[in-house]
């Protein structure tokens, strides 16, 4: 649905923070459908076309609508895709969608680029755009449990069979999408199914492949959190700190944690928003109706 341009919208940006895990994605559609939004990815790996689960890129079917940018548009894996990179673009795409009337909501856990694009003198980016934070925090120990159980669930819907079809032989797991926690620890695997028929070898591999999937998964949660943290205490960025946990130990009780999840996680994030937007802005509608938001949620 298109919107005149606002000027409450000009120079406003949201940033949805958070470890990997921590719902940043869920919580973009949420308030993408409510407010005229556009989202930006942040996240350096899913820039790349392909490896949709190994990288936990959420699929069309999910974005209820929403445009996307800096998501699944690079072909090249190997393509080193930099700072500079991310910066260039993200701001191309922070100014269209003010051009369009919209909200940029800047999303995932590539910090180092956040900070490069916020703090860099060269972006200027405090002078051109006022900015709101939502960090998404869980405590690590049942964040690392939700972690654990999201890789065996990614194993189940096929993520071995993604890295097998874009396996090659002595890749530089530096650069471009191999650089995704889960290709390089699959590497040995790969190479030994090939290799043998000695199935419990092959069996003692996979699982060891696993194991070090989800220690280095919790190594990154603990990484991006440290980041957030010094983001916030040291350069002052002024996050508005949600805490999920209890909505993730909801979920991994397979209890249900819808309502729980309204309460803790959207209902105060829509009104952090919306504060953030009535700083200039008296009106606030959404742009999605009944039906849309109904299939969506």
């Amino acid at each position: 649905m298109a919107f005149p341009c606002s000027a409450s919208l000009s120079k406003k940006v949201l940033f949805i923070m958070g470890s990997t895990g921590t719902g940043k994605t869920k919580l973009s559609i949420n308030l993408g459908m409510q407010f005229p939004s556009e989202i930006i990815n942040s996240d350096k790996i899913q820039v790349y076309k392909g490896l949709d689960i190994v990288v936990n890129k959420i699929p069309k079917s999910e974005r209820c609508g929403i445009p996307h940018h800096l998501l699944d548009v690079i072909e090249n894996l190997d393509y080193d895709f930099t700072v500079d990179d991310f910066c260039k673009q993200a701001i191309a795409a922070i100014d269209l969608i003010h051009e369009n009337g919209h909200l940029p909501i800047i999303v995932g856990g590539s910090n180092n680029y956040l900070e490069a694009l916020v703090e860099d003198p060269n972006n200027a980016f405090r002078s051109k755009y006022e900015c709101c934070f939502i960090w998404l925090h869980v405590s690590l120990p049942v964040l690392f449990q939700y972690l654990d159980k999201r890789v065996d669930e990614m194993v189940d819907a096929g993520l071995v069979d993604e890295i097998r079809r874009a396996f090659v032989p002595g890749a530089d797991y530096s650069n471009g999408i191999r650089r995704a926690i889960g290709i390089p620890e699959f590497e040995q695997y790969i190479l030994v199914e090939k290799e043998t028929n000695d199935e419990a070898y092959r069996q003692k591999i996979f699982h060891d492949a696993i194991k070090k999937t989800k220690e280095n998964t919790r190594v990154l949660a603990e990484v991006q959190l440290g980041k957030i943290q010094r983001l916030n205490d040291e350069l002052g960025w002024g996050m508005n700190m949600i805490d999920s946990t209890e909505v993730f130990e909801a979920i991994l009780k397979g209890e249900n944690y819808k309502d729980l999840y309204q309460e803790i996680v959207s209902d105060p994030s829509m009104d952090i928003v919306k504060r953030f937007l009535e700083e200039t802005t008296e009106d606030l509608t959404s742009y999605q109706n009944g039906e849309e938001a109904e299939n969506c949620a």
